[in-house]
């Protein structure tokens, strides 16, 4: 793996890459080849500072993956809805109706960037003017109708955060989620020891360097500065969450495919805030990130806990997310996750006795389990739920899980018509006869429609 690093350098002839794989939470490799500063010009010889664990580099847009947290927090606190408009939230004299979900998952249909030439002037609009502008914005597609990429709105999802919070979102990412994680390496300005990034000559063995860019309102778009320390604390954080910053279902739910931005492969999508990429049959979570001077990735295999960040100091030919997918393919097919060994459960509830075994519906057969969990149902009954799942249906296809919603009646939590009702109808002696799974009623017996 430290072979892979190394030779991702000499390749991509960038100044420095930085590697950090983490493994539930555990470091499994610190890797890095070349010299994070070479100087205003590109030829201090020697080096004026090795690249490390604790050398910052921009992460560039891996920073929405942190505004879209502080915004999900804010949902769970109760502060606002994801299908809230814009308008909810901030003064805009235009695009008001877009909402916050949308904009999460790059279908709000916003031009890519704040009106202006910021990528030539390497310079953000200040909070006042960002605003402002909204009314010279494009809306270059309609919502929703397909994946189109926005800084902008990220920027303004980042001033929402802020608002509905009562601070600034430099204030309200530190307190919320900086500090409760430990990421003290993670900071919107730099602080040293820091990497200096540069444009490397295509034509020629030479450094340009990049100028810094300071993003002020554009800021929760990409403006953050972190480690590799640091970047695989917060990538082990979307394989195990800590509840004191986002309940785990919360981060399930920002996982889940909202968006598909490769319409013809279909290995790459977008959750809530996440890249979400295939490969083979493997997912992975995480996001890419770019400055001036900086290119960055993170990636994770929440399966088995694996989380791999690479950090680069070029703006140009490095590809850090296939060296951080690489690294993951390596580590998985090396060293799998070995299975969970079977246990015996808790005693089966009297009354869902009756329910297992086979069941039909629309001339299909479903098989009702009972399985035992660690964490208590909601009405406090020991751990379990109720699974249904087709007969025949691939292993890898979750069967449908349901939990108590009242007597005899059970909710779809998680799998196939997630969200639906069962009903449970019984006879004079109380066994189940028939079953209401959104309304198709389900026999024991395979029966025509209306017998």
């Amino acid at each position: 793996m430290q072979h892979k690093v190394s030779r991702a350098q000499t390749d991509w002839r960038s100044p420095s890459v930085v590697v950090r794989v983490v493994r539930r939470g555990e470091v499994q490799l610190d890797a890095w080849a070349g010299s994070a500063d070479l100087g205003p010009d590109g030829t201090a010889d020697p080096a004026l500072l090795e690249p490390g664990p604790d050398v910052q580099y921009r992460m560039g847009s891996i920073t929405k993956t942190f505004t879209a947290a502080l915004v999900l927090q804010a949902r769970d606190d109760g502060l606002l809805d994801l299908d809230d408009r814009l308008e909810a939230h901030l003064d805009v004299p235009a695009h008001g109706q877009v909402t916050l979900r949308r904009m999460l998952c790059h279908l709000s249909g916003l031009q890519r960037e704040p009106v202006g030439d910021v990528w030539e002037s390497l310079r953000g609009p200040d909070l006042d003017t960002m605003l402002a502008d909204l009314a010279a914005a494009d809306a270059v597609l309609s919502p929703q109708q397909r994946w189109h990429y926005s800084n902008l709105a990220y920027a303004l999802l980042g001033q929402v955060a802020a608002q509905v919070r009562g601070g600034t979102w430099a204030e309200v990412l530190a307190d919320r989620v900086l500090r409760p994680l430990g990421l003290t390496r993670t900071t919107v300005d730099p602080t040293p020891p820091t990497a200096r990034g540069y444009f490397v000559d295509p034509y020629a063995d030479r450094l340009r360097p990049e100028p810094l860019f300071p993003g002020f309102a554009f800021a929760p778009a990409a403006e953050l500065w972190t480690t590799t320390t640091d970047l695989a604390r917060w990538a082990a954080f979307w394989a195990e969450p800590d509840e004191a910053v986002l309940k785990a279902s919360t981060v399930a739910e920002m996982t889940h495919l909202h968006a598909m931005a490769d319409l013809q492969q279909w290995t790459l999508g977008w959750g809530l805030g996440l890249m979400l990429h295939r490969r083979g049959e493997r997912f992975f979570v995480g996001h890419d990130g770019a400055m001036p001077g900086f290119l960055a990735s993170m990636v994770v295999h929440r399966d088995s806990g694996l989380g791999v960040v690479a950090l680069t100091s070029t703006s140009r030919a490095a590809d850090p997310f296939s060296l951080a997918v690489d690294l993951a393919e390596t580590v998985l097919d090396a060293v799998p996750d070995l299975p969970s060994a079977w246990r015996p459960g808790a005693a089966v509830p009297a009354d869902v006795e009756g329910l297992l075994g086979t069941w039909w519906t629309e001339g299909m057969e479903f098989a009702a389990s009972w399985r035992a969990g660690s964490e208590p149902d909601v009405d406090g009954e020991e751990g379990g739920h109720l699974e249904l799942r087709a007969a025949g249906a691939a292993a890898s296809r979750p069967p449908a899980v349901l939990r108590r919603d009242g007597e005899d009646r059970w909710r779809v939590v998680s799998g196939r018509e997630q969200g639906e009702a069962l009903r449970v109808v019984r006879d004079e002696a109380g066994l189940p006869t028939r079953l209401y799974w959104a309304t198709y009623p389900m026999t024991r017996q395979p029966l025509p429609f209306g017998a």
